[in-house]
């Protein structure tokens, strides 16, 4: 609401992205009843294409003309597309409405097919991407009135950010849901899209990456994995699925960052799920593997605090985020447990080698107040997610 907000009446064509329901539709209502309530005289143009009331405007000249008759002259005219991708040509519409300059756009669509690589080629006008991602542990607390962060930390470790799993208590039917969102909402708009005759090997592809979350991987090395289980599949196949699943923002790619050389790595990329329920609805619950899902939630935590974020590499040690903002920087390990002294000393160890100022941190499963180790943070997880953790938590 407030990135929205600070662009709210610029020339520019706002479009909210992020992975399917994850509240992206939601936000557009919440964020139009903002605008009239500010300014009563607003005149809000809001087509739903989930509604059937609107399906004799799948057509980009009847979507056209449907916005230009409702156009009041004298006041601030809003148009707000929900599913946009469902008006066949919606491009040349939207184009045409901004050239105008008439009208403060903003829409909505299918990852597959409104992709952030599309924006440019789609719209002549400058757009503004507004990435919404699933619930926070803060969202989830509020959402949940949970007041202490160890107990929501422990309920959102298992239930995940989806806000429309929420309403089934039962955990079975929360996965299921999760499931069916994964299956149909997000695989089958890639496949649609872009006509992939071997779901299965897409399928499988996705299932692999979730179950190598935060781990380094070269594409060779995936493709050689998943011939050894049976599913026949190229590095260069495989690499175009990966940048399918990305780009439909089920996955976020981290690259390396050579923290002595300050430069970039070409190889050795990680990865990590949009929302970490989406593993154990298609993995199960069986291996929770604590450690690389506390680190799925402080990468996506970061990207939705907005910080750049890469994993550091220095002398043959990693680092397991480097965050980037402008000017600033902060080094991070992230643990499950660091009770004892040895599991400390391993995290503290990479940090202690990097010899620039930056803040550096451990955010782990403490349970207690910030430390201080050598001029090193020691974090308490849940307190960090509720942002808790003052510079850190900026």
């Amino acid at each position: 609401m407030d990135k929205l907000s600070k662009v709210a009446g610029s020339p520019d064509i706002k479009v909210i992205t992020g992975i399917r329901r994850c509240g992206k539709s939601k936000l557009l209502e919440a964020f139009a009843s903002q605008l009239r309530s500010n300014d009563p005289s607003a005149n809000v143009i809001h087509v739903n294409f989930n509604l059937l009331e609107f399906e004799p405007l799948a057509e980009y000249h009847a979507l056209h003309t449907y916005v230009e008759k409702h156009y009041i002259e004298g006041c601030r005219n809003i148009v707000m597309i929900d599913e946009v991708q469902m008006c066949e040509g919606f491009e040349r519409a939207i184009n045409s409405l901004h050239a105008s300059e008439k009208y403060d756009i903003y829409i909505t669509g299918s990852n597959a097919f409104l992709l952030s690589s599309d924006l440019s080629t789609l719209f002549t006008g400058r757009t503004v991407e507004i990435e919404v991602f699933p619930f926070s542990l803060a969202e989830f607390s509020a959402y949940h009135e949970i007041t202490s962060p160890a107990e929501a930390l422990a309920r959102y470790v298992r239930e995940g950010g989806m806000p429309g799993s929420y309403i089934y208590q039962d955990e079975r039917m929360r996965f299921s849901y999760i499931s069916d969102v994964l299956e149909t909402l997000i695989l089958r708009d890639i496949r649609q899209k872009y006509r992939i005759r071997n779901a299965e090997q897409l399928k499988r592809s996705c299932e692999f990456l979730m179950d190598n979350v935060g781990n380094i991987s070269s594409l060779k090395g995936m493709a050689a994995e998943l011939s050894r289980a049976n599913l026949k599949i190229s590095d260069k196949t495989l690499a175009v699925y990966i940048d399918y699943l990305c780009d439909a923002f089920a996955f976020y790619r981290f690259r390396r960052f050579d923290v002595s050389g300050k430069k970039y790595l070409s190889t050795g990329d990680k990865y990590y799920l949009a929302d970490h329920s989406f593993r154990y609805a298609a993995l199960g619950t069986k291996k929770l593997d604590f450690g690389h899902v506390y680190e799925n939630m402080v990468a996506i935590e970061l990207m939705r605090r907005g910080w750049e974020v890469y994993v550091g590499v220095l002398y043959q040690k990693e680092v397991d985020f480097v965050a980037i903002r402008r000017d600033r920087r902060v080094y991070i390990q992230v643990s499950d447990d660091i009770s004892q002294e040895a599991t400390l000393e391993r995290e503290l160890d990479p940090l202690r080698r990097i010899r620039d100022a930056y803040p550096k941190c451990v955010i782990a499963r403490t349970g207690h107040e910030t430390t201080d180790w050598d001029g090193i943070k020691v974090v308490d997880l849940a307190r960090w997610l509720m942002g808790e953790s003052g510079e850190l938590a900026v």
